[in-house]
């Protein structure tokens, strides 16, 4: 884990009209107009569908052009069914994109994106195990010093997340700085 003063946080006061637009922008694909809030895991879910649109895979990534990007939910799913409702007929970069849940660790290159169930004893291991070419996010404010690349942080009853370069670069990502913008910290 980076010592605290790698950290990069994000001011609170100037520039957060930008993020919170941006932020806003990342989420309105996705989500519906409608009286109520979004809960929590529809929020995240939205976020999962739209982080694919904001990371570059290696070549080697995908088997062949056809091959979707599959998000895949690993232990207990906190999701329901908005993470494949926010899915359901999306396309990035040719590829559609899919949800899989699983309660053993996936095969090599049959994730693209891997969100680790914070009920999951050893989220270490199972993110050393995920490889290149895979996202992995968590739901858990220990998931970044665990060697995963984002994770979900509720602050205010906000959603937000934070970013591990040094993980994203392990798994061989490149992430957009647009999507870093948006980040409540970056881990260098």
């Amino acid at each position: 884990m980076a010592p605290v003063d790698q950290l990069r946080q994000r001011p609170t006061h100037s520039g957060a009209l930008g993020r919170a637009a941006a932020v806003l922008c990342l989420l309105s694909a996705v989500l519906p107009l409608r009286a109520e809030e979004p809960n929590e895991y529809q929020v995240k879910a939205a976020f999962l569908m739209n982080f694919t649109k904001f990371v570059e895979w290696p070549q080697t990534t995908f088997r062949d052009p056809s091959q979707p990007i599959t998000i895949c939910v690993y232990g207990d799913d906190p999701f329901g069914a908005a993470l494949d409702q926010a899915v359901e007929g999306e396309i990035v970069a040719g590829h559609r994109l899919t949800v899989e849940h699983l309660h053993r660790p996936p095969a090599p290159r049959a994730c693209q994106v891997l969100f680790i169930s914070r009920t999951e004893r050893d989220p270490a291991a199972i993110v050393a195990a995920a490889g290149p070419g895979v996202l992995t996010v968590g739901d858990d404010d220990r998931f970044l010093r665990d060697g995963g690349a984002i994770a979900f942080v509720v602050q205010a009853r906000h959603v937000r997340f934070d970013i591990s370069l040094r993980a994203t670069a392990k798994a061989s990502l490149t992430i957009s700085s647009r999507l870093l913008n948006v980040a409540r910290t970056v881990v260098r």
